[in-house]
């Protein structure tokens, strides 16, 4: 059985003059990305206070372990007192949110600009 998993999550970290982290990942948020994708928002998420946005815009495809591990991050971050965004154009992804019972766990964005810039509320889930 030959089995192809590049599509698997990767993923590049940026920081803004703000200093407000910046992830960007690309390919599936599956159950093979997230040991390696854990590993990295723990460690992004352990300071007082992490400002971190998680840009999923190339993300075609989250399964119910990329669900957990934005739950851990999102759990993570609050328990520290800071601010998680997700940016998300994808209509699909907000429809599994809300199927999941996760519509209103998240602050989410259309555009990385949206979720950057001061002062913009949440796009709702509904």
């Amino acid at each position: 059985m030959a089995d192809n998993h590049t599509r698997s999550a990767t993923y590049r970290t940026t920081r803004t003059d703000g200093g407000t982290t910046v992830v960007t990942l690309h390919g599936d948020l599956d159950l093979l990305a997230v040991p390696v994708l854990s590993v990295a928002l723990d460690d992004l998420t352990s300071g007082a206070a992490p400002d971190l946005v998680l840009d999923l815009s190339p993300v075609p495809f989250v399964d119910c372990s990329g669900l957990g591990l934005l739950c851990r991050a999102r759990n993570r971050v609050r328990y520290r007192g800071g601010r998680l965004r997700l940016v998300t154009p994808d209509d699909d992804f907000r429809r599994l949110l809300r199927r999941t019972g996760l519509g209103d766990a998240f602050d989410l964005y259309p555009g990385l600009p949206e979720a950057l810039a001061d002062g913009d509320a949440p796009v709702p889930v509904a």
